[in-house]
């Protein structure tokens, strides 16, 4: 900055008007003492306002109409006012309450009183802008989040993985895409003393096993306890609905026959055909092979069974394809037994003597079934077997998703909890969590059935 720019910018000399400097106490042009000159005032841009007392007009003028009796009269008011003293802190150490302006009687700059209430959060103004704020309502802005669940979970089930989409009636997020979890992913089970445990596995994109338990009563009044495990055939179509199928029917058929005085084996070998028939109407229903194909019975839907009962002191067993029964007593002191045959390929192979054991189950053929449930089957043999153990046990009935990391009766009885017998629901549940820490590359399915001893009379 130029000097003679600072120099334009000092005061001038009252006298002459010569520009002065900084310090100057007299003129350099016509010798005025400057010291006569009283100081310019202090930028003060904040002007004081005072508040005009009741009933004065809107330009701060008395009732007589002069604005110096405005401001005496505004000031008197101001003067009027008594202020309450708000108190630091209260018994309780906390801060005081704070007044809003509103809490309190007054007028505004104008004049008119203040209003009592607190002022709306939203206004709308009338189409001709006048502002009147009449059926004024608050209305708080909404959570986005919340607004975007809200709208979800009335338009149906709500993505487990974005918690903000539509879940489509295929089973896959309308937002994000993500599949989700089927309920039959995961079922778990308990009724009374025998329980169950199904899971979709590490491998498998669905659930194909189903099973039942229920229990009901013998016509001398003992207790009769049912556990059905199915295992839906993977090459077959619609696996999922022939294994739900199967259980319902061999399940229902059971607690009408044995409730009658039926014979528990002869009442497993019914169910077995009763599950049979309601997999084998699959094929019919809308959905399925079409009519017109000759060969629509070659790829219908199909599953394995298995079951067991304990009633009357009798371990009753059934089953149709590779699904097993094994026994595990109470006390571990004595040995375990599988109590089924497979329907497979293996189990041929070992039973003609071509085979031994080992090499049979190592073959890729292996578990390649013989027999099943379904509309395609050869011919229908239920296998039925009936024991009487003479000591307290667990019954095992599971799937090849679980015995194919606990093959032989003494691996499942090792994988068994030592408290199933009294926590059936838990050890079905180590015994699932057993599968797939093993890899989990099938479905895996298994129900206990804790077997008490009936006490002898006299």
């Amino acid at each position: 900055m130029s000097q003679s720019h600072q120099q334009a910018s000092l005061p001038g000399c009252p006298s002459c008007e010569e520009p002065l400097e900084s310090g100057d106490l007299f003129c350099g042009a016509c010798g005025y003492d400057l010291s006569a000159v009283p100081a310019p005032p202090g930028d003060r841009p904040t002007v004081a306002i005072t508040v005009p007392a009741q009933g004065t007009g809107p330009q701060g003028t008395g009732p007589q109409g002069t604005g110096a009796q405005g401001t005496d009269a505004g000031a008197q008011g101001a003067g009027a006012v008594e202020w309450p003293a708000a108190s630091e802190v209260d018994s309780s150490d906390h801060p005081a309450p704070t007044h809003r302006p509103t809490d309190l009687p007054g007028t505004d700059s104008g004049g008119k009183p203040l209003p009592t209430a607190a002022p709306s959060a939203v206004r709308l103004d009338e189409p001709g802008g006048t502002g009147d704020t009449s059926g004024d309502f608050e209305l708080a802005a909404p959570d986005p989040r919340t607004a975007e669940h809200a709208g979800a979970a009335a338009r149906g089930k709500v993505c487990v993985a974005c918690r903000s989409g539509h879940v489509d009636p295929d089973g896959y997020c309308e937002n994000c895409g993500h599949a989700q979890p089927r309920e039959r992913d995961h079922m778990e089970q308990e009724l009374g003393s025998v329980a169950a445990v199904s899971d979709r596995g590490l491998r498998h994109h669905r659930n194909e096993d189903a099973f039942a338990v229920s229990g009901t009563a013998l016509p001398d009044g003992s207790p009769a306890v049912v556990a059905i495990v199915c295992d839906g055939v993977s090459s077959a179509t619609r696996p999922d609905e022939a294994s739900a199928a199967a259980a319902v029917a061999a399940n229902g058929a059971l607690m009408e026959s044995l409730p009658r005085g039926t014979h528990p084996q002869q009442a497993m070998h019914d169910a077995i055909l009763a599950a049979s028939e309601a997999v084998n109407a699959l094929a019919q229903e809308p959905g399925g092979a079409t009519e017109h194909d000759a060969h629509r019975h070659q790829n219908a839907p199909a599953c394995t069974l298995v079951g067991a009962i304990s009633a009357g002191g009798l371990l009753v067993v059934g089953w149709v394809g590779d699904s097993r029964v094994y026994w595990v007593p109470q006390d571990r002191a004595h040995p375990p037994a599988r109590l089924t045959e497979d329907d497979s390929w293996a189990a041929q192979m070992v039973a003609t003597g071509l085979m031994n054991e080992a090499e049979a189950y190592a073959d890729e053929r292996a578990h390649a079934i013989t027999g099943w449930l379904g509309a395609d089957a050869y011919e229908l043999e239920p296998h039925t077997a009936s024991f009487k153990p003479d000591r307290p046990g667990l019954v095992v009935v599971c799937t090849d998703g679980l015995w194919n990391y606990a093959e032989a009766a003494a691996e499942m009885a090792a994988a068994v909890p030592a408290d199933a017998y009294e926590r059936p629901l838990h050890g079905a549940q180590v015994l699932v969590g057993h599968a797939l820490d093993g890899g989990g590359h099938d479905n895996v399915t298994v129900a206990l059935l804790p077997f008490a001893v009936p006490s002898q009379g006299a």
